[in-house]
């Protein structure tokens, strides 16, 4: 567990399992931390791998610093902690908005990615429900007090009486969501592993869409398997995704390894 001086942060990371291989960098949602994003899978991935495990700005034990959140900024911010640490290439799983970052990753910093596992992803905002954030602008700081985002707020943010400037930055992160035209999908270099509950906050369609983009939808018994893959968790929603790690850990040790 330590700090890294990052483009003016100190950001919070930690450093897990051991591995010949790759790292993989796992990448937490937006609200969250390491903890609540990955508290159940990262034993599991660090058996085989090294694992690192990264709290973004203003989340968790990482401070802030004046600058909205954006997912430039934020992976910005992933690739000088992997200068930091000296990884030149690593694998990347993300949720949520760690799906955004990781998206961002491969498409700006491809030769500082290995293989991406995204968890909730969508490449624009017709990815979401219609309506889904009509009312995010209304969310007030109260209304999530007693959630298992504030509780872990509270225990490992170095101000904890900050919440409200987090849940600002993000509601203005979900008021402009990043955008990636379907070439910029259709070029990705690394191999990328969609993973997406059935009852998500993205739309099946639109997991099948990038899928598609992505060299998806072939009859593998008669042509070569493409290069992605496309997992949807059974009654599964967003939030529940992180408790699914019996499901989750074996199919991510078998794509990063193939």
């Amino acid at each position: 567990m330590s700090h890294a001086p990052v483009n003016g942060l100190e950001m919070y990371y930690e450093e897990h399992g051991a591995g010949a291989g790759r790292p993989v960098v796992l990448i937490h949602g937006a609200l969250s931390g390491i903890g609540t994003s990955f508290g159940a899978i990262l034993p599991h991935l660090a058996r085989t791998r090294r694992v690192l495990a990264v709290e973004l700005q203003a989340h968790g034990r990482t401070g802030d610093v004046e600058r909205d959140l954006t997912v430039e900024d934020l992976a910005a911010d992933v690739v000088a902690l992997l200068d930091h640490l000296g990884v030149g290439r690593a694998d990347v799983f993300g949720w949520s908005m760690g799906a955004a970052v990781g998206l961002r990753l491969g498409t700006h910093h491809a030769e500082r990615v290995g293989r991406l596992v995204l968890a909730s992803v969508s490449f624009d905002e017709s990815g979401l429900y219609p309506g889904l954030l009509d009312g995010i602008q209304d969310l007030r700081p109260e209304h999530l007090h007693g959630s298992e985002f504030h509780e872990e707020y509270l225990r490992t943010a170095p101000f904890p009486d900050r919440f409200a400037t987090l849940v600002a930055k993000v509601k203005r992160l979900d008021g402009d969501l990043p955008r990636w035209p379907a070439d910029r999908i259709r070029a990705l270099a690394a191999p990328v592993m969609i993973v997406l509950g059935d009852a998500d906050i993205v739309r099946p369609e639109h997991a099948l869409e990038m899928f598609r983009l992505l060299g998806g939808g072939v009859p593998g018994d008669l042509t070569p398997l493409p290069r992605c893959r496309l997992a949807i968790l059974p009654g599964t929603t967003h939030t529940s995704i992180p408790q699914r790690a019996e499901w989750l850990a074996p199919m991510i040790d078998e794509f990063l390894d193939a």
